[in-house]
């Protein structure tokens, strides 16, 4: 019987405030870009997708994760943009402070040295509003969001009818 696996991938979760005001921006932008806006609960900035990983790795992929060490950090998400080969729209930040693309090539690189894969393109920062959104869309203005990013959390993806369900499993704080 083949071992149960879960779905897996590490990201950064905004707080309800933060969530609340993107998923704001993004019914703005719905109005004139159309697609499917992602729920409220749903919206996070992904640090690494891992995949599918067997029950039986996970204590192990615990484990490694608990070891980085990383200090806390605030962005400013002051930019919306819009991918046309994937039919994206996405908040963003102009300049990334340091500390994320540490935290991201860490974490990749903390996985993969313990043969899982922490796959994906090369990390841009971003969390996505709107999926199949047209293009070209009219983006909403807005003054930046500030974001102090305290922790970042593993995260079971499970697919569902309705969409995917996220499930947070541990969660790390930054220093």
């Amino acid at each position: 019987m083949a071992e149960e696996s879960r779905r897996l991938f590490l990201a950064l979760w905004p707080e309800p405030a933060l969530a609340e005001r993107l998923h704001q921006l993004a019914g703005e932008a719905h109005r004139d870009c159309g697609g499917r806006i992602m729920r409220r609960e749903t919206l996070h900035l992904t640090l690494a997708f891992i995949g599918a990983v067997g029950e039986g790795r996970l204590p192990e992929l615990l484990e490694t994760l608990g070891r980085i060490r990383a200090p806390r950090f605030r962005m400013q998400l002051d930019a919306l943009g819009h991918w046309a080969h994937n039919h994206i729209l996405w908040a963003g930040c102009t300049h990334a402070p340091p500390a994320l693309p540490q935290l991201a090539a860490d974490i990749r690189r903390e996985v993969a040295a313990i043969g899982l894969p922490a796959s994906g393109p090369a990390f841009v920062p971003h969390m996505t509003l709107l999926r199949k959104a047209h293009a070209p869309c009219e983006l909403p203005v807005f003054d930046a969001l500030a974001w102090d990013v305290a922790e970042w959390v593993l995260v079971e993806s499970r697919l569902t009818p309705q969409g995917a369900d996220y499930q947070p499993l541990a969660a790390w704080a930054l220093g």
